[in-house]
């Protein structure tokens, strides 16, 4: 038997890097990312999968592949993959709202639908859902990332509890983490005035590393976190 294998959505940058970079010793990898070609790392022994979550066939298409190519040896499912379009919700398009709530909250919630039914003939499997500290915070400019953001919450830890009373005697678990402020290409556009009010609100005073989110994911899908479950996880410093 090979290695379990283990889906990483939002793959090709930040924190979906890091966290392939982290689990790709010990796990055979399903790397996603809206284009195959933005994928060039950790392609060796791994799988690539490529799809736009926001369409609603390629979202359909992606969990047919899945379930098809990868259900038999899947073990653990990061979603990772999310956007966000940063503006006053009074001036936010209507196409901007719909891209954000498909991306990050309806594909991670078909995602799961799909692997949840594989995980339930196994007796066992992981998924985590990537929040934010803003689902908890709330942020200006950001109304409608931070509710989808809140909605996988919400969404994780209801999950946890309907597995529980499907299947008994299960090894299924269903997490989300809330990274805070952690330096990657998202965050790195956001202005110093800014990252410096930031900074402030951080016991810790510094910024958290796309390594240190990685580390956290890769001890939560193992057997050492076995009791760890509908649970949603800070990984913020101490920002609140």
């Amino acid at each position: 038997m090979g290695k379990p294998k283990v889906l990483i959505t939002g793959a090709s940058k930040g924190l979906g890097l890091a966290m392939a970079k982290k689990l790709n010793n010990d796990y055979c990898l399903i790397l996603h990312a809206s284009k195959a070609e933005n994928i060039t790392e950790f392609t060796d022994g791994n799988y690539i999968l490529a799809a736009d979550l926001s369409n609603p066939e390629e979202l359909k298409e992606f969990c047919k592949q899945v379930k098809n190519e990868h259900g038999d040896d899947l073990y653990a499912v990061i979603n990772n993959a999310g956007m966000s379009l940063d503006k006053p919700l009074t001036f936010q398009p209507e196409k901007d709202i719909d891209t954000m709530i498909a991306v990050n909250l309806k594909a991670p919630i078909m995602i799961s639908k799909t692997v949840a039914k594989i995980f339930g003939l196994k007796g066992k499997g992981v998924i985590i859902n990537v929040s934010s500290c803003v689902a908890e915070t709330g942020n200006a400019f950001q109304s409608v990332y931070a509710a989808t953001k809140a909605g996988l919450i919400a969404f994780s830890k209801s999950l946890a509890k309907e597995v529980g009373i499907l299947y008994h005697n299960h090894q299924i678990r269903i997490l989300s983490i809330s990274p805070g402020f952690i330096q990657t290409p998202m965050t790195d556009a956001i202005p110093e005035t800014e990252k410096e009010k930031y900074l402030k609100m951080i016991p810790a005073q510094r910024f958290g590393n796309a390594d240190e989110i990685a580390e956290t994911v890769a001890f939560l899908i193992s057997d050492k976190a076995s009791y760890i479950n509908g649970s949603n996880i800070d990984i913020n410093g101490g920002l609140f």
